[in-house]
């Protein structure tokens, strides 16, 4: 993957497609077709939409099984066993 894509507007594209898909699939190449200049779409080839969507999947996932992997902090616990009773919450006021 990687490198600059061909650039080639819509208009000609339609006239190119079979031509552009070999250079997809045989050239390694990326196509954005443009209109008026600017990038309308991109053909790129089935294993690099694939790895695509493969970029896409894993970082949904990731983060699942991260937040599901972090263990309830309970610092209030952790403070009262390390300094004793005395780190209880007390209401103000109370003695």
């Amino acid at each position: 993957m990687g490198g600059m894509a061909y650039e080639i507007p819509v208009t000609q594209a339609r006239a190119e497609l079979a031509d552009l898909i070999n250079r997809v699939v045989y050239g390694g190449e990326r196509v954005v077709v443009t209109r008026h200049g600017k990038p309308l779409v991109a053909l790129v080839s089935a294993d690099d939409l694939e790895r695509l969507d493969a970029l896409d999947e894993p970082a949904g996932e990731q983060v699942v099984s991260s937040v599901s992997g972090v263990r309830e902090a309970t610092p209030a616990a952790r403070e009262r066993q390390r300094f004793g009773i005395a780190a209880e919450h007390r209401r103000p006021g109370a003695s």
